[in-house]
């Protein structure tokens, strides 16, 4: 029996704040949208597996049937949930690195298309750096937080000292976004 070839789906990542405290109801909202975005779009979701950001964003994908993969800086589950102190119950899947919150960020940015930022702290900004450095495309959307304003000052400064193969895009809605992001990947597979 002959393996019938499949044309292989795009990952997105979505990186942000893991802090409860961080995330407002508006923000909540919208990592939610992007989540189903990605699911309309027939992406797959990657998210840090953990709290805050990707908790809402799986949320938004699964609950509009789409695939949401935690990829956990945990050695296994039980660690996943004991120690980082993460929810399981929100992603279809786990992929655990056993490598903490820095080595996860790596795992995470490599094994995506794009990235998707909404607003964080420092481990955000360490997720973007790998990103610029991986050239992968990054896409913001508009107001999404004070980090990220940081970031795309230090993007369009160094972006004219320094070529990056990846592209950041800045768009206004969630589904704007991802059309913008998925065109831009299809046509640099091309």
């Amino acid at each position: 029996m002959a393996i019938k070839k499949q044309k292989s789906k795009i990952k997105v990542a979505v990186i942000g704040s893991s802090r409860y405290d961080e995330i407002d109801d508006v923000h909540r909202k919208i990592a939610y949208d992007i989540g189903r975005a990605i699911a309309d779009s027939e992406c797959i979701l990657l998210t840090g597996g953990g709290k805050g950001v990707s908790e809402f964003v799986a949320n938004g994908a699964i609950e509009n049937g789409g695939l949401c993969i935690g990829i956990s800086p945990a050695d296994s589950y039980k660690n996943h949930v004991d120690v980082f102190k993460n929810p399981a119950h929100v992603f279809d899947a786990l992929i655990f690195t056993g490598f903490g919150h820095k080595g996860r960020n790596v795992v995470l940015i490599r094994s995506c298309d794009i990235v998707i930022a909404l607003d964080g702290g420092v481990g955000t900004l360490n997720e973007l750096t790998i990103a610029l450095d991986e050239g992968k495309d990054i896409g913001i959307l508009s107001g999404s937080g004070l980090i990220l304003n940081y970031f795309l000052d230090f993007y369009n400064k160094i972006s004219n000292q320094r070529k990056f193969n990846g592209s950041v895009i800045v768009k206004d809605k969630p589904k704007e976004l991802i059309k913008a992001l998925i065109e831009l990947h299809l046509e640099d597979r091309n």
